[in-house]
């Protein structure tokens, strides 16, 4: 789908606060109520939209600590990729989970309480699938973190 100047307006908004109801939206980019919400729904069936959601802060969740993993496959054919897939997909500690290029075959974000949880998560992980290499590194800080997209 094509995004105009007014779809990318309404974009932003919605990224940054999806409870703003839609008479204010329109407001902010000049349309009348009826004509924004037709656009909403367009965005949200051509999925540019996917979901609504609430953003939890995962400190004050109790989950203090990031650990980017990164593996290299035992194999490299279909077979492996859906039982690796489904296998590290299942973990709700993983909150990103990527194919990757370069020396690693996969990077997961995980989102865990501590160490001991970490240590946890990384066991069943390994144990579920036959792994080349595994490496973890945690984050000490987070500089930046959004969920907002650059909308042009």
């Amino acid at each position: 789908m094509k995004v105009d100047a007014i779809d990318a307006q309404i974009l932003r908004i919605l990224q940054n606060d999806v409870t703003v109801s839609v008479n204010d939206i329109a407001e902010q980019v000049g349309l009348s109520t009826t004509p924004c919400w037709r656009r909403i729904q367009k965005l949200e069936a051509s999925g540019v939209i996917q979901k609504r959601v609430a953003l939890l802060n995962a400190e004050a969740m109790g989950l203090g600590t990031t650990a980017f993993v990164q593996v290299k496959a035992a194999k490299h054919d279909d077979k492996w990729l859906k039982a690796f897939a489904k296998h590290a997909s299942s973990f709700d500690e993983v909150v990103e989970f990527y194919r990757m290029s370069g020396e690693y075959d996969y990077m997961l974000k995980v989102v865990v309480q501590d160490l001991k949880a970490f240590d946890r998560f990384y066991k069943n992980l390994v144990s579920g699938v036959d792994l080349s290499d595994v490496t973890s590194s945690f984050a000490m800080e987070q500089i930046k973190y959004t969920t907002v997209l650059p909308v042009h």
